[in-house]
Order: structure tokens, then C-alpha cells, then sequence
């Protein structure tokens, strides 16, 4: 049986699998783009007649920088892309079992994307929520 913080640290481990991204499992104070964080939203339990499978939610939320509005979206694109070395979704799949912690976990859809203000800066940013089936 694996822990939200394991299964949050297989998701970072994942995510990390994409070249000059950061990755952290924790809400940092002050986030360093482009960073990926992984965050855990909720769960639902009880899915199996023996209780042994739960579902757990989380969200990557991934900032990037806004030096210029042109190179930040491009690059907040090819994250939010489907394909390419700088995908999420690829990234988060790449490995659907977290090691061995989990069934299955899925990136079911990405959200919010846009300005993203954090400590009195603005940034660009989206959202993208994570299915893991884990026991």
C-alpha cells in the first residue's frame, strides 16, 4: 500500500524525466521557473468490494517564466502538448505504475491555463489533473 507522499514523489520523479524543468513535491515559497509541483487534491475511497483500491487526484501545476510573453507561451505549449520531449502527459505516463506503487495513473486533463501571480509576480502557467489507482 503506497502513501499520498510516495505516490507524490513517484508523480515529481516522473515529471522530472524532461530536460532543464524543475520538479518538487512540496508548495515552495518561492517557486524558481520553470518548475512543475506536484500537489495532491483529493481522493476517493472504497472502489473495490474488499476496500483495496482508492482513487487519488493530483494537480502538476507548472510555471514558467514571463520574460516575454512570446517565449513564455511557446514554452508553456510544448509542455501542454501531447507529444514532444517537453510533454507532461508523456512524461507523467512514462512510468503508469510509479514503480510499483500504483495500478495505473493517467493525466486526464490540463486546465487554467494562463497568468499565474505568485509573491507579487506573474507568471505563466497551467494546471494538469492526475488519476492514480493505488491501493
Amino acid at each position: 500500500m503506497a502513501s499520498i507522499a510516495e505516490l507524490r514523489t513517484e508523480l515529481a520523479a516522473n515529471v522530472g524525466t524532461i530536460a532543464g524543468l524543475r520538479t518538487s513535491e512540496f508548495i515552495p515559497d518561492n517557486p524558481n521557473p520553470p518548475i512543475a509541483i506536484v500537489q495532491f487534491d483529493r481522493a476517493q475511497y472504497h472502489l473495490d468490494m474488499r476496500n483495496g483500491m482508492a482513487e487519488y487526484n493530483f494537480v502538476v501545476q507548472l510555471i514558467v517564466g514571463r520574460v516575454d510573453e512570446r517565449t513564455a507561451q511557446r514554452n508553456l505549449d510544448a509542455y501542454c502538448s501531447s507529444t514532444g520531449s517537453s510533454s507532461v502527459l508523456l512524461a507523467v505516463e512514462s512510468n503508469r505504475t510509479l514503480n510499483g506503487k500504483a495500478f495505473d495513473c493517467v493525466v486526464t486533463e490540463m486546465s487554467s491555463y494562463g497568468p499565474v501571480l505568485v509573491n507579487d509576480t506573474t507568471y505563466l502557467g497551467a494546471e494538469f489533473q492526475i488519476r492514480v489507482l493505488a491501493s
